[in-house]
């Protein structure tokens, strides 16, 4: 017999609940419970509003989503696990006038990061927001600026920095384990192939296309955007180098002293999955399939590099960090933990296994931890605005390199491109109909 919508989502519902590996949540309350929103409540958002309901001190007194289906299962999952029976809301603002919120956890496509925080900023909330922490630098810059002018507490989801194999690892290469470091390469490399386009369709039921896009441009709907495929479309994102190479390219700032590079070159392309294709009947993503980026700092020089086809079974390790270094080579990873690789190719080589919150291989409980720490001490949070910021640039600043087609003099303590206009009017770009952009 087939299951009508309801049914469908309170199957779908107890599904993720047994694969989730998060526990009922009815902890008895402790001495302050945090009124949080969630804006943006597919799947990443989810995980991590079960992390900060796991952690006993926050209620979830609403939900919002464009997505009428996704936010409805979300609903549901909230009150299976809680109790609860939050407000839902198809519009973020509507949300934050009629809700007073303390936290707000942000996990819509990149293009609303800005616009989603700086209104719940706004309204008061301390804020976990996903990264990047904008869609351009200007955005990015606009939200650090209305945090550091609230006092509010903004978290942001890198979570690498905190998992315990990253920690051991940062604190080898800064006791000088490799030595003296002169160069870093970032990378990411997954398999893939061509790519034919997908044939556009009709909006389907309960999804908000017109507010999903919101200030970046209309397209056509098509569900190779939507649920889950914006990062690979420059209008909402920006492709592998803002998503995976953000995090990489933050562990090169951990590292290093130095807070931005002095010049960016990135050259790419689709040589594998072929001319990007935007029409009335079909479309197919248009970020690069394979990329490479160069940073050049003060004293030492990074790149970042991606492919979307091949792989890389040729090298020990497809994805993280080779920090080269009179020492040695030392490669901070993912899923394989760090290892170190003596430069003379005898002495003993080090390793540190990855410990991770599974099945996503993540360590979002620990920066949920560290963020209300945070809020009830007043002390930074491990993945604050600032740094936050800045690594972000490192991945925007890439994108705008690959899209002028040369490289860029950067001048970081003033935020703009040196002797060019061209360069610098590309830290921000129109927004669409009557959204405004933020000032900065």
């Amino acid at each position: 017999m087939p299951l009508n919508r309801r049914q469908f989502i309170h199957a779908t519902a107890a599904t993720g609940l047994a694969l989730s590996g998060v526990p009922f949540i009815h902890a008895a309350p402790k001495a302050k419970q945090y009124r949080t929103a969630l804006i943006g409540s597919g799947w990443w958002g989810m995980n991590i509003l079960k992390e900060a309901m796991a952690g006993g001190q926050c209620k979830a007194v609403a939900l919002c989503d464009v997505d009428q289906n996704a936010l409805e299962l979300a609903a549901e999952e909230v009150t299976d696990l809680s109790g609860d029976t939050p407000k839902t809301y198809g519009d973020f603002r509507e949300l934050l006038d009629k809700e007073k919120i303390d936290i707000a956890i942000i996990a819509t496509p990149d293009h609303w990061h800005a616009l989603n925080t700086i209104a719940a900023i706004d309204k008061g909330a301390h804020i976990f927001v996903e990264k990047p922490t904008g869609h351009t630098i200007m955005e990015s810059r606009a939200m650090l600026n209305a945090a550091q002018a609230s006092g509010r507490v903004i978290q942001v989801g890198l979570h690498r920095r905190i998992g315990p194999h990253y920690v051991s690892g940062m604190k080898f290469l800064k006791d000088g384990g490799a030595g003296d470091i002169g160069m870093v390469r970032t990378f990411v490399h997954s398999r893939g192939g061509a790519e034919l386009p997908n044939k556009n369709s009709e909006v389907p039921d309960g999804l908000d296309w017109e507010m999903y896009c919101g200030p970046a441009p209309l397209r056509p709907f098509n569900s190779r955007i939507h649920p889950g495929g914006f990062r690979n479309f420059l209008d909402y994102a920006n492709g592998t180098l803002g998503d995976w190479g953000v995090h990489w390219l933050d562990q090169v700032l951990l590292w290093t002293d130095e807070k931005y590079p002095r010049k960016v070159y990135s050259t790419g392309g689709r040589p594998i999955k072929g001319e990007a294709v935007l029409n009335e009947t079909e479309q197919t993503t248009d970020a690069p399939d394979m990329q490479v980026a160069t940073f050049e700092f003060e004293s030492f020089t990074a790149t970042w590099e991606h492919r979307r086809f091949a792989g890389n079974e040729t090298e020990k390790h497809s994805i993280g960090c080779y920090f080269y270094g009179t020492k040695g080579t030392f490669h901070m990873g993912w899923r394989d933990g760090w290892t170190f690789y003596p430069a003379d190719g005898k002495g003993e080589v080090l390793h540190h296994n990855a410990q991770h919150q599974e099945p996503d291989g993540h360590s979002i409980t620990a920066l949920w931890a560290d963020f209300m720490n945070s809020i009830e001490t007043g002390k930074k949070p491990v993945c604050d605005i600032e740094s936050s910021h800045r690594s972000t640039n490192m991945s925007l600043l890439g994108m705008l390199s690959y899209k002028l087609g040369r490289s860029v003099e950067w001048d970081g303590v003033k935020e703009r491109c040196v002797g060019d206009e061209q360069a610098n009017g590309l830290l921000k770009r129109e927004y669409r109909g009557d959204w405004k952009y933020p000032i900065a």
